[in-house]
């Protein structure tokens, strides 16, 4: 019983850090919005992707703990590790100001995240 309740606390954790990273996309869309209507709309896309890139982090950590004790299959590490990657070239697109790839990146990398979110 003790590793079932553990195993879903992991399991829990794992969907946490998913919502979190898509909570996080969503705002990112919100706040590529504000950027082009507001003069804090700079302020907070650049905020926020941090936030994101950090959201991501976590997503990568809550699947290796969710896989390693448990022995459970290494799948969520390879898509939280890819979806790490895609966060990182999203960045470099952002930071180089390449809005013609930046902004259908951002609408593949919520589209993923909505759908493993929607697999736990």
């Amino acid at each position: 019983m003790a590793t079932q309740a553990t195993a879903q606390r992991r399991f829990s954790f794992l969907q946490i850090a998913i919502t979190l990273q898509t909570l996080t996309i969503f705002l990112q869309a919100v706040s590529a919005g504000l950027l082009l209507t507001s003069s804090y709309g700079e302020t907070l896309h650049s905020v926020g992707a941090r936030v994101m890139y950090g959201a991501s982090m976590l997503y990568v950590l809550a699947a290796v703990l969710a896989w390693k004790p448990g022995g459970g299959s290494p799948r969520p590490v390879w898509h939280a590790s890819g979806f790490l990657v895609l966060a990182s070239f999203q960045v470099v697109l952002g930071i180089a100001h390449i809005p013609s790839v930046h902004l259908p990146l951002g609408v593949l990398m919520f589209g993923l995240s909505v759908l493993a979110l929607a697999r736990r």
